[in-house]
């Protein structure tokens, strides 16, 4: 049987705002990991295949009803029209979360956009008739200076001023949880801090077959991620890379090299170099760090397939480095590229590069080491702020991982 979620807002997707982005993208790796999620908003008729968004307009913060309401909630006034509204909404809740394990509620246990909501929410959570909850505090209506002449002693507004028993606080940033344990006198570690994340693939526009080859050979775990696009020919010295990668293994990273090329069709010796660059990356040490995608990304019978503009795309806006290490060229066409992607170009000092790019290249001697040269490019990646924020952000940042690291631990908590 399924694990069930319910995300609870005032709004929801496809409605334009940092908490509605939350919810959809919540929704959308939970449903991905087998979740049955369930989004319930007072507007916002989100259509996802594996998700059931129900609305319910009791629950918003807009309309004739609600804004006669917050008039007079304003005013200190808790009259007939709100008890009526709070009796109707716990009904609505009391049947949309039935078999639900945990439920999600954003902003409704700290902001007072509908206290009847609020004030549904904490009967049925205070009876028992509720699953567990865990508030997504976003803002804070008593410690906001706009919002506090509207709120007064007493319910409905005290029940966004302290802690209810038996739910789990969780806010989006070490700011966020000063602020609400302050608020909530509880102890810092009482309050969880889950931030905001980004969709990587579609802020990349990946394409699928990149994604799921990224997901099978962990590549976002790849530090650094190094991009060799090229056919597999002598003249690419590939050899050189691969060694490179295997030293840069023994000062502490943890690269993958991406080979993007398959053996070049004009000299039957290609076949035969691709064999030795094989034995050497086994011998290396890094045999799962080098990655050729002629023997990796293949159909169903094993046959190699045709790496695309847009997935060669892909890999540079991806990759935090190019290593092109090439004996010769006759111009060289991925410096270009590596240069409009924005990544560190670590190429073999051979003219066309030097009058292509200029000094904006890391070079190394085609006779040096590959300890020397892994040196270098260590060195490079460590003090590149900018991709280390990029290696951090795509470790940690990402909806999946977020996911992984903290929300689905705090789901399944007891359930």
């Amino acid at each position: 049987m399924k694990r069930s979620v319910a995300i609870l807002h005032y709004a929801g997707p496809p409605n334009i705002g940092g908490v509605e982005i939350t919810m959809a993208a919540h929704a959308r790796v939970m449903a991905a990991d087998g979740w049955h999620v369930r989004v319930l908003t007072g507007r916002g008729d989100w259509q996802h295949p594996d998700v059931e968004t129900i609305m319910i307009p009791e629950l918003g913060s807009r309309g004739t009803e609600l804004e006669q309401i917050a008039r007079e909630l304003v005013q200190g006034t808790v009259s007939p029209l709100f008890k009526d509204l709070t009796e109707r909404i716990v009904r609505h809740l009391e049947h949309y979360l039935a078999g639900i394990d945990v439920a999600i509620v954003h902003n409704v246990l700290s902001l007072h956009k509908n206290q009847a909501f609020t004030t549904a929410l904490y009967r049925l959570q205070q009876s028992g008739r509720a699953p567990r909850l865990l508030a997504w505090c976003h803002d804070f209506a008593w410690l906001d200076p706009l919002y506090t002449p509207e709120l007064h002693a007493g319910e409905p507004w005290e029940l966004l001023r302290y802690a209810w028993p038996g739910v789990q606080y969780v806010v989006v940033s070490e700011d966020r949880r000063e602020m609400l344990a302050g608020l909530f006198d509880l102890p810092r570690d009482a309050v969880t801090v889950a931030t905001p994340g980004i969709d990587l693939v579609g802020f990349l526009k990946l394409e699928p077959d990149t994604v799921a080859l990224v997901n099978r050979l962990d590549l976002l775990h790849a530090d650094p991620l190094l991009l060799l696009p090229a056919r597999i020919t002598r003249r690419k010295n590939i050899e050189q890379a691969i060694a490179i990668v295997g030293a840069l293994r023994t000062r502490g990273l943890h690269p993958k090299l991406i080979v993007t090329g398959p053996p070049g069709p004009h000299n039957p010796t290609n076949a035969a170099y691709l064999a030795q660059l094989q034995a050497l990356r086994d011998a290396s040490g890094a045999r799962d760090a080098v990655v050729f995608l002629y023997e990796t990304y293949v159909d169903e019978q094993g046959n190699p397939l045709p790496v695309s503009d847009a997935m060669l795309a892909d890999w540079y806006r991806l990759a935090d480095g190019l290593l092109f290490p090439s004996r010769y060229e006759g111009f060289g066409i991925p410096v270009l590229e590596a240069g409009m992607a924005g990544i560190p170009i670590f190429c073999s000092d051979i003219p066309p590069f030097r009058t292509t790019v200029g000094d904006t290249a890391f070079y190394f001697d085609l006779s040096a080491a590959p300890e020397d040269i892994a040196t270098q490019i260590a060195a490079v990646v460590r003090d590149d702020r900018r991709g280390q924020l990029r290696r951090r952000v795509r470790l940690d940042y990402t909806w999946e991982a977020l996911y992984q690291q903290v929300i689905l631990p705090l789901l399944i908590d007891n359930t």
